[in-house]
């Protein structure tokens, strides 16, 4: 079925330890291990969009890699710096040519993107958009890589759930890094 065909959905795409966090205590993601073989430029032609919480936008949403960074990496945040950005702040009330801010309405403004002809959007994060999104059901698939380090400490995926999540696994890839990448989508039954 093509792009056009099905409704886009909302892809949580992110590497988590294998203790659960998704930075150290110290907002460290030093641990994140990318390579080509995960193929994350692939995801990237997935989606047209891409969701931020403000905080997350703040840190990530306009970086610029350096000078001694790889020219894969380069052409990588080229790639993610060519999506429609939409920022979730309930402080910051501004849009501009970088991104569109959503400050309340949430479910009904999602839904009004989600029904725009395109392809799937990223869920980025933060950690308290991610929560969210999970209570209101917005997250239609899961895609976890799950990196092998264990921190012991951290900000953790998942936080403040007040109901159960119940997933269906249907892929897991492997990759020489250790890296294991889980999909789930949300399960019906």
């Amino acid at each position: 079925m093509s792009d056009q065909l099905r409704p886009r959905r909302i892809v949580l795409d992110l590497a988590v330890t294998l203790d659960g966090f998704i930075e150290g205590k110290n907002g460290e993601i030093d641990w994140c291990i990318m390579d080509e073989e995960m193929e994350f430029t692939a995801f990237l032609d997935q989606v047209d969009a891409i969701f931020y919480g403000r905080k997350s936008y703040d840190l990530w949403g306009q970086y610029t890699p350096g000078t001694n960074d790889s020219n894969e990496e380069k052409q990588m945040w080229d790639k993610v710096h060519q999506k429609q950005k939409y920022v979730f702040s309930r402080t910051q009330k501004r849009t501009n040519d970088q991104a569109i801010y959503i400050n309340d309405s949430i479910l009904a403004e999602v839904k009004k993107i989600k029904n725009q002809p395109g392809k799937d959007i990223w869920l980025y994060g933060g950690a308290s958009l991610i929560t969210t999104f999970l209570q209101q059901g917005l997250v239609d698939e899961f895609r976890l890589s799950v990196h092998p380090v264990v921190l012991g400490e951290g900000k953790p995926l998942f936080s403040d759930l007040k109901q159960r999540v119940n997933l269906k696994l249907v892929k897991t890839r492997t990759f020489s890094s250790g890296v294991v990448q889980l999909i789930y989508h949300l399960d019906d039954a």
